[in-house]
């Protein structure tokens, strides 16, 4: 990345073994913090502290005070977000330019697990061949990945394989920063390898931008594997919500969805502008939506747009993944928030919505706090006496039980699906171990870097008619 794109602190990439970040003693590095964070960011904690210590009820009652009113801004913006999917604006139709030409590229390490079904989705893609190349970045795998696109590759003249040396630096910035230079598409494509793009998404894809003010886009991602166990089933309902709520509410009611890292597009003349994708970032695609709307320009959704992806199926996976979300999510948060609440290229309402999104991966945090509270206030009669937080718990839960209940509605699911309702305040919980977690070790400076979400679906390769329904 362009030195002059960085901010001051980016996200320490130093190696970790894999499995970094997982479950088992998640406040263990507790002392860790006490000895490594920087005195300045222990201020805020010394003093919360200090308070508590001096002033127990005053404290108490500021706290909650406080988290009410974060849990009520976010249950507000949960309830524009569902009113803005369920009844979206109508939109005004563009009058359609030549097809753009296009340049896919997939970053690849070890996944020879699932780059059969990968190949044969692209092969199919309705877009005209002469306006359309296809990279994969074979990215130094230990497998057979190189080999089985060589042969995908090997009778598509617009296909080709780029392999990294062995002593290249990893993760999937860095791969795709690699190839960059030689992309010829005017847009740039990328899918992860486990995706499996539906023939017309493509066309779907490039079309937000016959708007020229769009530079980067988002298509709508679905979970192809939900039946091979009940976090796989889970996570698709999550995505549910997210893609047909939470992301189309966004563009909806504020314009600004986000870019999602894989079944995304991005001006590729904008992209070698802002130095391309960020290597010191775990989560690229937060930090590339953000670069964008600070350059003033805006980010796309093609809801039409639709690929289907493999989901976890394990509780391990689970952590992993979303704790690299979270780590990366948080840090972006820190690098970026003063630069967006100084924008010109926002309005007040703009400015708030950003902040929000920014802050997603701490509100579980607060939720794990609150719940404290009211565990202390439960065993401290009278602590409490004029803001108790016990009504204000359940505002935690409300706005996205809601979100995740629009986001079946507006998929047509069956009446039964409802129930899965019932199982995500268990997955919640996990959540605010694991954004604590995050919080906890950004804070302790401690090293992290790209780690690679395993494919562990019973048929990695199936395609979506296949494997069945989005449920």
């Amino acid at each position: 990345m362009k030195p002059e794109q960085r901010k001051p602190e980016p996200v320490k990439s130093e190696p970790v073994e894999a499995g970094r970040g997982g479950g088992a003693g998640v406040f263990g590095r507790a002392g860790a913090v006490l000895r490594r964070a920087r005195a300045w960011r222990l201020l805020p904690l010394l003093a919360a502290v200090a308070l508590l210590w001096r002033q127990p009820q005053w404290a108490h009652h500021a706290l909650a005070g406080f988290l009410a009113a974060v849990f009520g801004l976010y249950l507000l913006r949960h309830l524009v977000l569902l009113t803005s999917a369920l009844h979206p604006k109508a939109e005004f139709p563009r009058p359609k330019r030549e097809l753009p030409t296009v340049t896919v590229l997939v970053p690849c390490h070890n996944e020879a697990r699932v780059v059969d079904g990968l190949t044969r989705a692209l092969a199919a893609l309705d877009y005209p061949a002469d306006r359309l190349d296809v990279v994969f970045v074979d990215d130094r795998s230990a497998d057979a990945t190189g080999d089985l696109l060589e042969r995908a590759a090997a009778d598509r003249p617009r296909w080709r394989v780029l392999r990294r040396a062995p002593d290249a630096v990893g993760g999937k910035s860095a791969a795709l920063n690699e190839v960059l230079e030689s992309v010829r598409g005017e847009i740039t494509v990328v899918y992860d390898a486990d995706h499996q793009p539906r023939p017309d998404s493509l066309r779907a894809l490039v079309r937000v931008f016959d708007d020229p003010a769009v530079a980067a886009a988002q298509g709508r991602c679905v979970v192809r594997n939900p039946g091979d166990s009940l976090i796989a089933r889970l996570v698709a309902v999550d995505y549910l919500c997210g893609y047909l709520v939470n992301m189309a509410g966004r563009r909806a009611a504020f314009g600004l969805p986000a870019y999602g890292g894989a079944n995304c597009a991005v001006r590729t003349s904008v992209l070698r502008e802002l130095g391309g994708w960020n290597t010191d970032s775990v989560t690229e695609d937060t930090d590339l939506t953000v670069r964008v709307w600070l350059s003033g320009r805006k980010v796309g959704y093609a809801e039409d747009a639709v690929d289907t992806e493999l989901a976890v199926t394990t509780l391990r996976g689970y952590w992993r993944q979303r704790y690299r979300w979270a780590r990366g999510h948080q840090q972006v948060c820190a690098d970026y928030r003063g630069a967006l609440l100084r924008s010109r290229h926002f309005g007040p309402l703009g400015k708030v919505e950003a902040t929000l999104f920014l802050y997603l991966y701490h509100v579980p945090v607060l939720c794990a706090v609150a719940l404290l509270l009211a565990a202390l206030e439960a065993s401290w009669p009278g602590l409490a006496l004029t803001v108790p937080l016990w009504p204000v718990a359940p505002l935690m839960l409300a706005g996205p039980v809601l979100e995740i209940g629009g986001g079946l509605i507006r998929a047509g699911t069956r009446r039964r699906e409802v129930l899965l309702l019932l199982l995500f305040p268990a997955l919640f919980v996990v959540s605010m171990l694991l954004c604590t977690r995050a919080l906890i070790d950004r804070l302790a400076g401690s090293g992290y870097s790209w780690v690679k979400t395993e494919r562990t679906a019973t048929r990695p390769n199936a395609a979506a008619a296949a494997a069945g329904s989005e449920l």
